[in-house]
């Protein structure tokens, strides 16, 4: 089996229905079950989103929703980030964010990127530049920050 990951963006219509599956059931694996979290997972945002889809081999191991402004927050951000249990611990996190940053700046060049955060994420995602500018609150029970992170078209 290939070690690479393969990533694709699509749109909510282009993704296929073993891919819409397959998606919805890793979100579902880590955002209810792992993290036993009963909460409404899908959304009318999915339909606007892009999505960023991480494959090993055959297998869906990392996706996030890419959302245009307007629709989360002011700001264009990324959500519903996660990997698979079974692929944790190879670096593939980084990755994911990493091709989440570039997309984002590639969909939405010059605009500052927000995300709502998982609290104990803070110092991983301040690793790509995300500064926390947010106290921390309570979303579906687990405390959450907001941070942003600004396009380099905006930095001096």
């Amino acid at each position: 089996m290939t070690t690479e990951f393969h990533w694709q963006v699509k749109s909510f219509e282009q993704l296929s229905p073993v891919e819409l599956f397959d998606y919805l059931k890793l979100r579902q694996a880590v955002f209810i079950v792992e993290q036993t979290c009963a909460y409404p997972d899908i959304d009318d945002t999915d339909k606007l989103a892009h999505h960023l889809l991480g494959y090993k081999g055959g297998l869906l191991v990392a996706c996030a929703r890419l959302i245009p402004a307007n629709v989360t927050y002011e700001h264009p951000s990324i959500g519903r980030i996660a990997t698979h249990a079974q692929a944790r611990g190879s670096g593939l996190g980084r990755q994911l964010m990493t091709h989440c940053v570039s997309t984002m700046h590639d969909l939405y060049p010059g605009q500052t990127i927000k995300i709502g955060a998982q609290q104990y994420l803070e110092n991983f995602y301040q690793s790509f530049g995300f500064e926390t500018t947010s106290d921390v609150y309570l979303e579906d029970g687990i405390p959450h920050i907001d941070m942003v992170l600004e396009s380099p078209d905006q930095q001096p």
